[in-house]
């Protein structure tokens, strides 16, 4: 196994430099860049000659500082090395870069394991009872009801839900606008505070949790399936052994592979995969952050989301492949 790890970890050192070279590219190829954006309405501003070449000499200045008017693979270059030495920073604005993605990076992170944590513990119950009562009115139910809300786009569930629960016009004013705390968050309690943060907490969730259960319970509801008319299933069985006991032993681990398997593309999500949720609410995560980086042409601050996000999918990937050992020890790498 550890053979298999240091392996693995080495090949993640290629793939991860060609995941930086294409989102580059990709980068690169969108029309403006950070001049615009910083110099956009500058020029207007002053009508003389003196002020008009001061902000052309701005312009050549800013632009030389960060390699803009070089060929792609020097300005390629010049990013690695800012990279490596870990010197990223905002091109078109104030502020201290790694504090601020610290920042956001935490906020996505805490609400995101909260929808993590309840999309498994519920969409795997709610698989395993389908399988224990095939064909049966709870089955029925449950497999139109989980349809219904995967087909329920969350930005339209999001709106709906601010409307009518958000605000002093609403039917039922309960939840908060916006933000995920209070204005007196910081003079709570511990107590104070957390209830504070699930307040506010309550609609982002919901409206990040059900399109993802009902996925991934129907996924685990088929992968049961497929394991329950096995072979050996049948010969535990024969043996008497109970029904219970055949589901939640011989048939749940290898039932479990689907899910595992859905954990790696699902992990990336603790970066920035509730853009259009935390617009609507508001919330200072690393969506929200990202979007902004993306309309300011904040090249730093987008390389950074999806370096991170690779890093995410690629330690997905390999924590499924450890997992699936730990859940069935028949399983090994010979042949990795």
């Amino acid at each position: 196994m550890l053979q298999y790890l240091i392996k693995r970890l080495l090949l993640m050192i290629p793939t991860m430099f060609g995941i930086i070279v294409i989102s580059f590219l990709v980068i690169k190829s969108a029309p403006g860049d950070p001049t615009s954006q910083k110099f956009g309405g500058v020029g207007q501003a002053g009508t003389g000659l003196d002020s008009q070449r001061g902000t052309e000499d701005a312009i050549k200045k800013f632009r030389e500082r960060w390699k803009l008017d070089e060929p792609l693979h020097v300005q390629f270059g010049f990013f690695i090395q800012r990279l490596a030495s870990r010197d990223l920073q905002y091109i078109t604005r104030q502020g201290n870069f790694g504090r601020d993605l610290r920042s956001h990076l935490m906020v996505s992170i805490q609400l995101n394991v909260i929808v993590f944590v309840l999309i498994y513990l519920i969409a795997i119950p709610l698989g395993i009872a389908s399988v224990t009562w095939p064909r049966s009115w709870f089955d029925r139910l449950s497999t139109v009801g989980l349809f219904m809300l995967y087909s329920l786009p969350s930005f339209f569930v999001a709106d709906v839900l601010r409307i009518h629960l958000c605000g002093h016009d609403s039917w039922y004013n309960s939840f908060p606008i916006m933000g995920l705390h209070g204005q007196d968050y910081e003079s709570l309690g511990f107590w104070g505070r957390f209830g504070d943060y699930l307040h506010h907490a309550f609609l982002p969730v919901v409206c990040l949790t059900y399109g993802g259960l009902a996925y991934l319970s129907r996924q685990m509801r088929a992968g049961m399936l497929d394991v329950v008319h096995q072979d050996y299933i049948r010969t535990a069985h024969a043996k008497g052994a109970s029904k219970a006991r055949v589901i939640l032993v011989h048939a749940l681990r290898n039932g479990l592979f689907p899910m595992i398997t859905l954990f790696a593309s699902l992990l990336p999500f603790l970066i920035g995969g509730s853009v259009i949720i935390e617009f609507i609410f508001q919330i200072n995560g690393m969506g929200y952050y990202t979007i902004q980086a993306i309309y300011e042409r904040e090249y730093d601050v987008v390389m950074a989301t999806l370096i991170l996000s690779a890093i995410m999918t690629l330690l997905g990937i390999l924590l499924s492949d450890i997992l699936y050992v730990m859940v069935n020890p028949q399983v090994t790498f010979q042949g990795s």
